[in-house]
């Protein structure tokens, strides 16, 4: 079931949902297939499409995944701001952060985890590189969580378990080629409790708009 939103309302209402996740309620592979055969749709480089996307339901690998999570999210909250530094207001940064361990404490939980990769290894590549690899994969990834929205099922964005070596160990537990393949991220899969999400809070369009010039 389609939610019919504009497709205004659905850019401006897609957020990273954590604490409004649905964990009891079953996700069908149909539906998930229909809005990842919609994100293949986005743009993507040289029109290579060198993207694969790992959708995860076995319990047991799901909590591995999760074990991955927690332990980078342990070091990461442990920094200052979370990593974050002071681009947040303090309370904002307190509720991001509250969201965030509970998703940390709870990423098993969600019906389905998927990780989307890119062909290549990305890391020590030049800028132009590093654009054109992440700009055939990411537009993807966001078309997949609009069409996600309008169906009235959540996500989030996260890269934690990317830290360190959580990202080799991903791979390793997933058969994903290492040497070969980038991941770009972890996120969880559920129907939402309610779908009234209401455009953030951002900072005003002047702040950060440039024109010929910075």
């Amino acid at each position: 079931m389609q939610l019919n939103l504009s497709a205004d309302e659905v850019l401006k209402t897609t957020r990273s949902v954590r604490k409004r996740l649905d964990f009891d309620r079953p996700v069908e592979r149909s539906v998930v297939e229909e809005c990842l055969d919609i994100a293949l749709q986005a743009p993507t480089g040289g029109n290579q499409q060198g993207w694969h996307f790992i959708v995860v339901e076995d319990e047991a690998k799901k909590k591995a995944l999760a074990e991955i999570y927690r332990a980078n999210w342990a070091l990461y909250a442990s920094l200052p701001q979370g990593g974050g530094g002071k681009a947040l207001a303090d309370d904002q940064m307190t509720r991001v952060r509250d969201s965030a361990t509970f998703l940390s404490e709870n990423f098993e939980k969600a019906p389905m985890l998927m990780i989307p990769c890119i062909k290549g290894r990305l890391e020590n590549v030049d800028v132009a590189t590093g654009a054109g690899g992440w700009g055939s994969l990411l537009p993807a990834v966001w078309s997949f969580m609009l069409a996600l929205r309008n169906r009235g099922i959540g996500s989030a964005w996260t890269t934690i378990h990317l830290m360190l070596d959580g990202e080799k160990k991903a791979a390793e537990l997933l058969g994903i080629p290492y040497e070969k393949i980038t991941q770009g991220g972890m996120f969880p899969i559920a129907y939402t409790k309610g779908t009234d999400f209401q455009p953030a809070k951002r900072q005003p369009l002047e702040s950060v708009l440039h024109w010929d010039k910075w």
